[in-house]
């Protein structure tokens, strides 16, 4: 490679293969046939001066940018981080670069960034975890007509829109039945704010003890006023010290979240309540902090890879195929048993 001070040019590609700055760019962008001998002799001298194409001046060739824009609410999260993690691992492979974008939760800014994207002609967007204001109020699927666009764990009937979701409906089942069948018949439920996710465990929990025919104690329910970050490990330990720091009949807990279930399992240690014994927690999203906490946490396994994977597939068919149809992808959830 010739090493130069001075950045190297398409003219210099241009002149040290002997052919025109219009053959170099059709080889750089592969949109025109070329001569075999000739694009060979054009790629000798690239890789020769360390030649990089302008990127954006690509872009406005191929109208596209190669990149796909990522909104979470949070990164503190693992289950949002293993999840970003398979998106852009999947995308990486194909030559796509990923902007990330947090939220905070928050509809207005979601919306803010959704804009910022807009802004840098992303070629699609993948929402992780998106409000679900904007999904009734018809703003995401206004956005799908306009730039290919993936909901992960979002979703309303009647909505068009592309939605990857895990079944959530059926883990908390299976993590209520796993208390049920320990004997258990006071449960409670930790929850955060306003969301998709929490709001179908909640409607599954009730449901639940409801035909189960368990009471349903208000003392018993937790909405913490976030969810989604570290803080919430402190709030749902500071929750479960309050509560039984008076008189209560609750046995065991389902969150909503693996940062709620370790919360709850520091206020039981706290207080010196003995895990399981003396209080059942079971998490959701099968996270890393789920595997070395002590005791391990029993949890309800989201497949976070398969999400993400998922997602990227579908973000890949739309580009490619500019499809109008929308589709409902569903993942499986399994229940992790360990020490909790």
């Amino acid at each position: 490679m010739i090493h130069s001070e001075k950045r190297a040019t398409i003219h210099d590609v241009a002149a040290m293969s002997g052919v025109s700055i219009t053959t170099v760019s059709r080889v750089i962008n592969d949109n025109y046939p070329v001569n075999v001998v000739t694009k060979k002799r054009v790629n000798e001298a690239i890789e020769a001066l360390g030649y990089r194409p302008n990127l954006l001046a690509r872009s406005l060739i191929r109208d596209k940018t190669q990149t796909i824009g990522i909104l979470v609410p949070s990164i503190e999260n693992l289950f949002f981080s293993e999840v970003i993690k398979a998106i852009d691992g999947y995308l990486s492979n194909l030559d796509y670069r990923t902007f990330l974008c947090q939220t905070g939760g928050n509809p207005l800014g979601e919306e803010t960034m959704v804009d910022s994207l807009l802004n840098r002609s992303v070629d699609g967007i993948v929402v992780v975890d998106p409000r679900t204001k904007l999904i009734k109020s018809g703003f995401y699927e206004g956005l799908t007509r306009r730039i290919p666009l993936v909901l992960i764990n979002g979703y309303n009937q009647g909505i068009r829109c592309n939605f990857i979701i895990n079944n959530e409906l059926a883990g908390t089942t299976q993590a209520l039945e796993h208390l049920v069948l320990q004997g258990h018949k006071h449960i409670g439920f930790m929850r955060g704010k306003k969301s998709y996710s929490y709001d179908i465990k909640e409607a599954m929990y009730v449901d639940f003890m409801n035909k189960h025919q368990l009471e349903i104690d208000d003392m018993h329910l937790f909405q913490l006023p976030g969810g989604n970050d570290l803080e919430t490990v402190k709030l749902a330990k500071e929750s479960i010290t309050q509560l039984f720091s008076n008189s209560t009949n609750m046995t065991a807990i389902l969150c909503c979240n693996d940062f709620m279930a370790i919360g709850a399992l520091n206020g039981a240690k706290t207080i010196g309540l003995s895990v399981p014994g003396g209080l059942s927690i079971i998490g959701y999203d099968n996270t890393l902090i789920s595997q070395i906490s002590e005791p391990p946490l029993t949890t309800v396994d989201h497949h976070m890879s398969e999400l993400g994977d998922a997602a990227a597939r579908r973000m890949v068919e739309l580009i490619s195929s500019k499809s109008a149809e929308y589709k409902k992808i569903v993942i499986n959830t399994d229940l992790i048993v360990r020490g909790t």
